[in-house]
């Protein structure tokens, strides 16, 4: 069973500056809420409610999000805004959520390495704070319910276009079973031509806690950082690691184009929003396409 979920959120945000000057990525909205919301809620959704987050400087307000705020709350009773009062309560009742600070940032892998002491010896999962995923069943939960058959370390594949490869770890592997992937190889970042398929890691991990012996015998990879995805490669040469090619939707909003289009598919699926929104678009290409 996987009690405990790490989600790194220590990253300065830098592609959404000046917005992330004075506050964290994480917690700009899709649509009315902050992105780490929906990666604790996934987590939530999929059993897990002691989740610890890896933070830096500048990340206060994600400490604030999930604490209550008793002034707020009872601005609110005040003006009789029950709704609102539920929901902020809510929040703060979502899970156990604990932080460590990742002193400097020096990589995925080092960050998850913060999280040693709170695991312990327990399997755990990891969620990339900019990476919101859609489905019918929490791709979390589908993680979880393969770990429990392999009882090895498995993370979340996606299909991606061959020509973007470059922004993500991807794997080398065979087909085990429908959807699961026995991992010979990963690579994080290659280049195009060089990629060995085009199966990424989708921003999901379960993770043996062996792991962080990895992380600690592996030296610094790409833009000279301590690498999540080198440390797996480590670990893939004396144990098995295993791929689920996931159902779903993947979001990634690390960059300012695809957070827009995030924030749009968010808000076309509400119902207090979308057919105005629709409406709104239509109108749009038409007036850009006269």
């Amino acid at each position: 069973m996987i009690r405990k979920a790490v989600i790194p959120a220590a990253g300065f945000g830098t592609r959404f500056l000046p917005a992330s000057k004075s506050q964290p990525k994480e917690m700009l909205p899709i649509v009315d809420t902050p992105v780490i919301q929906y990666v604790v809620e996934e987590a939530v959704a999929s059993g897990i409610t002691d989740i610890l987050m890896v933070i830096g400087k500048g990340k206060r307000a994600i400490e604030e999000h999930f604490d209550r705020n008793f002034e707020l709350e009872a601005e609110l009773e005040e003006k009789g805004k029950q709704g609102e009062l539920e929901e902020i309560r809510r929040i703060s009742d979502l899970a156990d959520v604990h932080f460590v600070w990742q002193k400097e940032l020096n990589g995925l892998g080092d960050a998850i390495a913060c999280a040693r002491h709170h695991v312990g010896s327990e399997p755990f999962a990891v969620l990339l704070g900019d990476t919101l995923i859609e489905s019918d069943e929490p791709v979390t939960r589908q993680l979880v319910r393969a770990f429990n058959t392999y009882r090895e370390s498995i993370v979340a594949l996606e299909a991606v276009d061959p020509d973007k490869v470059g922004r993500y770890g991807v794997i080398a592997g065979r087909e085990a079973a429908p959807s699961i992937y026995l991992v010979d190889d990963f690579v994080e970042k290659p280049e195009a031509g060089e990629a060995p398929s085009n199966l990424a890691i989708a921003g999901r991990y379960v993770l043996v806690p062996e792991i962080f012996d990895y992380i600690a015998r592996t030296p610094r990879g790409k833009n000279n950082e301590v690498q999540l995805t080198d440390a797996m490669r480590l670990m893939s040469r004396t144990r098995a690691m295993y791929g689920l090619r996931f159902d779903g939707t993947r979001y990634d909003i690390g960059n300012k184009l695809d957070f827009i289009k995030t924030n749009l598919c968010y808000a076309l699926a509400r119902d207090d929003l979308g057919a105005e929104l629709r409406a709104f678009l239509r109108e749009l290409v038409q007036s850009s396409s006269a």
